[in-house]
């Protein structure tokens, strides 16, 4: 009711008062048919902005939006352009808007086209820029809004159908920006070119492919990487034989797709080449969505985590300014997806062993060797934190259901965090860390944590993220963490951490990196897309 009033208060303060045409008045009893509650189905197609779409109209003194025949076709165009953002044109009306009758004198079918229209434009505008499916469906720790923050939707709707170009508009304001989600777009295109081209070979089954090798199968293998490597020369002399440029082009392969970067083609190799190109197509479409959940309202300086690709990176003004290869959770103990801030850095870190791997893993190893703890540089705290003497404590009356103590790892060359955390307080005890386990940064695969995320060059992100070159020089952070001496370290500008989850991502040359779903999440977001279209409210 309260919402009613001020929409007239509005009309009668802001509106010019004239007579409505007939198309105006149909406009009119429409909107105010579905703020009642009626069905609000046109030509089969179900309105769903109802909200914003009656505001709009309102606004505008149930004026019409699309009588103007370029207008419209410049939204069938953008309709019709969906796929290049991995979305499907029919969620937007898209045949039936293309259908309309266009020299049509009835008012009511004026009407109808136009709202139907709108109600495109809305549900696309939508889509682009929070993405169709909700996270928050999918996974229960997802913490991102969706909101549009000091936006006013029926605004930024006006906006785009005023701006001289319809397409430019909505791509600048609604859909992500960046090279990250331009690049994912352009791979999208490419492979969808390829597909339509037939797709590429598969190369049979057999024994590893080394260099040097001459066979049928190195012809297969040459004609399914010259599909996809510029770089790869089909017409070689020897087309049978494993030569250094065919092992050169398998290594780039390798590189892209998260493989150990080995020239050969075994196993795993194998089954990636193999990989129908309709298979990437879905894989970019979920990504883009993926991006569209995150990369909006960004600051000028973030840091991103993905996990699906063991790799880490701050971006700044658009381009990273520092990176590193990443370990992340098990598939058992999966590093979740979310936001929070980061605040401070911790120099010589103690380790308390969270509630999760101290059940699983500490208190019945405590139970089997009693110089367990001593052996790891570990201690008992009781709940006052004060040191407990383990020679003082029966080992074996210890269970997971009565463990009246805390573990703590003291600083040390051994503590499973290495010489430095960083800190973003978040209710998963999850953040990012030094590790004396070096070696785990040369595996291909590198789910190895409990769900902390172990980063492969802590010192240059220390350096960075402290960002004061006379107090906290590389060599002054080194001093410090000579020292032994556990310190807390306050940032002074305090950065967004993302843990973000992406099978795709691109590079800066337009390739495209491939990934592993290690954690079996592609599979919902596709399944998501491709459902009918239903309304998410913001939140």
């Amino acid at each position: 009711m309260r919402k009613s009033l001020i929409t007239l208060l509005f009309l009668l303060i802001c509106v010019p008062v004239h007579a409505l045409t007939p198309t105006e008045e149909y406009i009119r009893q429409y909107n105010e048919a579905i703020q009642e509650g009626a069905d609000g189905v046109i030509a089969g197609n179900r309105v769903a902005a109802v909200s914003v779409l009656t505001d709009f109209y309102a606004r505008r003194g149930f004026r019409p939006a699309w009588q103007d025949h370029p207008r419209f076709q410049a939204l069938l165009a953008l309709l019709k352009a969906a796929p290049g953002h991995g979305l499907d044109p029919e969620d937007y009306h898209y045949q039936t808007l293309a259908e309309w009758p266009a020299a049509s004198d009835d008012p009511r079918q004026q009407a109808e086209r136009d709202i139907l229209a709108t109600d495109a434009l809305i549900r696309y505008g939508y889509h682009l820029h929070f993405g169709k499916v909700d996270p928050a469906t999918l996974d229960p720790d997802w913490n991102l809004t969706r909101r549009l923050h000091d936006k006013d939707p029926v605004a930024v709707i006006e906006a785009a159908v005023a701006a001289p170009s319809l397409a430019a508009y909505v791509d600048s304001e609604l859909a992500p920006n960046g090279p990250f989600y331009t690049g994912l777009r352009q791979a999208l295109a490419r492979l969808r070119d390829i597909a339509r081209a037939g797709g590429w070979p598969t190369v049979p089954n057999g024994p590893t492919l080394k260099p040097g090798d001459e066979s049928r199968r190195v012809i297969a293998l040459r004609a399914r990487l010259a599909v996809t490597d510029s770089q790869l020369d089909p017409q070689a002399e020897r087309p049978a034989f494993y030569d250094p440029q065919l092992v050169a082009s398998v290594e780039r392969f390798q590189r892209h797709h998260g493989l150990t970067v080995d020239g050969a083609v075994g196993r795993l190799t194998l089954r990636a080449l193999n990989v129908p190109v309709e298979t990437r197509i879905d894989q970019l479409r979920v990504n883009l969505e993926r991006t569209r959940w995150v990369f909006r309202d960004l600051e000028a300086r973030y840091l991103i985590v993905n996990i699906a690709g063991f790799h880490a990176y701050v971006m700044e003004n658009g381009r990273p300014v520092w990176d590193s290869r990443v370990v992340v959770g098990t598939p058992y103990r999966k590093t979740p997806v979310f936001k929070a801030k980061m605040t401070y850095l911790v120099l010589n870190p103690t380790w308390t062993i969270p509630p999760t791997i101290l059940k699983k893993d500490i208190i019945p190893a405590i139970r089997r060797d009693p110089g367990y703890l001593a052996s790891r540089n570990m201690v008992l705290l009781d709940p006052s934190g004060q040191q407990v003497n383990v020679a003082d404590v029966d080992l074996q009356k210890l269970t997971v259901n009565y463990f009246p103590y805390i573990v703590r790892q003291e600083p040390g060359p051994r503590n499973a965090l290495g010489r430095i955390k960083f800190m973003f307080p978040n209710g998963h005890f999850v953040y990012l860390h030094d590790t004396p386990s070096r070696d785990l940064f040369e595996r291909a695969d590198r789910t190895f944590s409990s769900g902390c995320i172990r980063v492969e060059h802590p010192l240059t992100l220390a350096e960075l993220l402290l960002d004061d070159p006379v107090n906290w020089s590389r060599a002054e952070i080194e001093a410090r963490l000579a020292e032994g001496i556990t310190q807390t370290v306050n940032l002074k500008t305090p950065i967004t951490v993302f843990l973000v989850y992406w099978t795709a991502e691109p590079e800066a040359d337009g390739a495209v990196n491939f990934f592993n779903d290690v954690y079996a999440r592609d599979p919902a977001v596709l399944k998501a897309l491709q459902e009918p279209f239903r309304f998410i409210p913001l939140r």
